[in-house]
């Protein structure tokens, strides 16, 4: 019997396939794990499942020791796991792909309306139970029909948010170093564009391409500047996607006219200029904030561990071993 360890707290469905197989030890507390427990409750692990706020560094992996062989992370992102570090000591990662698609999508979607129709502006008004009155120019916002939404990174998850907004009758174009499944995009009429022609061109650039070295800071303060003063930027990917010292200084300017953003740039932080600001809506990272979404991440990390410690493939690697 192999000893799993789970750095946080996960669905009790994973957490119950991982016990009919093995000893599982894990994090029970409300609070996210420090450091210096995580390095002390991984030591003597052959399976490690980790979440985003988890470093998996070779720091992490010498302190589980050499007889790990896999971490499973409960995230289709992996910026936080060192995959090299992983790969030089023959650790398997793995992530949960495919199965928070539709969440996702339906999150980038929903800052997309609330931002363009200024909904969040609205509620905050009620809440406060400031004065209003119903007018013909009164909160005035974007309708999507018509309007044309830029897609980086034409992945699952924007393929979904194409099909959103194909349905409510908006233009898309995309940018991506890769070519999607003609059969995922058929009859989206989509049209793959340049960057700089995306960011020029588009009445909502909405992020959905993975953060690697390559895409830090990709929205810059000269992207921010190229495109429309009509335009809206939605953020549901990672935050250091985002230069948001140059996106405050954009809306501020009103070099664009509003964002919406789900994750940030040094999460759970957030930029005061941010929070300062009406047109932009933010959110605490909810993307795949659903109950059947988190319990099958919850399961298909379960999985990837369990198909490792069997000696079979895993479903969803990261690493190339």
């Amino acid at each position: 019997m192999a000893v799993v360890v789970v750095t946080n707290r996960i669905p009790e469905s994973g957490m119950a396939k991982l016990r009919a197989e093995h000893e599982v030890r894990a994090w029970e507390h409300e609070e996210c794990i420090s450091r210096e427990e995580a390095l002390r409750l991984v030591a003597g692990a052959d399976a490690v499942l980790t979440l985003l706020t988890e470093r998996v560094d070779g720091e992490f992996l010498d302190a589980a020791g050499p007889q790990l062989k896999v971490v499973a992370n409960v995230a289709v992102g992996y910026n936080n796991i060192d995959v090299a570090a992983c790969e030089a000591r023959g650790v398997i990662a793995t992530n949960t792909p495919r199965v928070l698609t539709e969440t996702t999508a339906d999150t980038a979607f929903g800052l997309m309306l609330m931002v363009t129709r200024r909904f969040g502006e609205g509620e905050r008004i009620i809440r406060s139970q400031t004065p209003w009155q119903w007018g013909m120019f009164y909160l005035l916002g974007m309708g999507l029909q018509g309007k044309t939404i830029g897609i980086v990174g034409m992945g699952q998850i924007g393929i979904a948010m194409a099909r959103r907004a194909k349905a409510f009758g908006m233009s898309i174009v995309y940018a991506d170093d890769y070519d999607p499944p003609a059969a995922a995009v058929e009859g989206l009429d989509a049209r793959k564009v340049s960057l700089d022609e995306l960011f020029a061109t588009a009445d909502v650039v909405s992020l959905h391409c993975p953060y690697l070295p390559s895409t830090h800071h990709l929205v810059d303060e000269a992207r921010l500047r190229s495109m429309k003063r009509t335009a809206y930027l939605v953020n549901s990917a990672r935050g250091p996607i985002v230069d948001e010292e140059a996106l405050v200084a954009a809306l501020r300017a009103g070099e664009i006219a509003g964002a919406g953003l789900d994750v940030f740039e040094k999460e759970p932080a957030v930029h005061p200029g941010l929070l300062e600001l009406e047109n932009v809506v933010l959110l605490p990272h909810l993307g795949s904030a659903t109950t059947e979404t988190r319990a099958a991440m919850a399961d298909l990390a379960a999985d990837n561990a369990l198909a490792v410690l069997r000696g079979d493939a895993p479903l969803t690697p990261v690493t190339k071993l």
